[in-house]
């Protein structure tokens, strides 16, 4: 009874399926339309962040609309760092303050949007570490199949002689 492992399935990227694979079904094409509505969604998401900030120059001016700028160009700056390393980064290597990240990330949307813009430049974002983890499955399964069709067959017709005498 030959017990046949089918080799795995790779996992999906969102909005790509699994066409980052071996590159095909559009692809490249694909990351170019991803990228450049990225940057059109920051444009527009800047424009919106503009509007917010106008609004509050006319209530107070000053010290408020400073402050506005600031926290909105922290928090982008470091939405957009952390997504950056997080499109290369392995799954299994959590940081403890992720959950406090979250709302960081809402806030600079700006700098996940141009994160996800510029790692389409390279490669679908995500493709680095899925690869990877889909590269050492197809390994492991490979390494199992070449030992299961070492072992089959009656183990002990291979043994050999064995002692001299001892045959059933």
């Amino acid at each position: 009874m030959s017990e046949k492992r089918e080799r795995p399935e790779p996992e999906p990227i969102r909005f790509y399926g699994t066409t980052w694979v071996d590159h095909s079904g559009g692809y490249l094409l694909r990351r170019i339309a991803l990228g450049l509505g990225a940057l059109l969604l920051a444009a527009a998401g800047a424009w919106v962040l503009r509007l917010a900030y106008e609004g509050s120059t006319f209530a107070d001016g000053g010290v408020i609309g400073v402050l506005l700028v600031v926290a909105l160009a922290l928090s982008s700056s470091m939405a957009f760092s952390r997504t950056l390393t997080d499109y290369t980064r392995e799954p299994g290597e959590a940081r403890s303050d992720d959950a406090a990240m979250r709302p960081v990330k809402m806030v600079g949307f700006l700098g996940v949007l141009l994160a996800y813009a510029a790692r389409s430049l390279v490669e679908a974002p995500g493709e680095k570490l899925r690869r990877a983890e889909y590269d050492r499955a197809v390994a492991r399964h490979e390494r199992r199949g070449a030992t299961r069709s070492a072992r089959r067959g009656n183990p002990a017709a291979r043994r050999g002689s064995g002692r001299p005498g001892r045959r059933r």
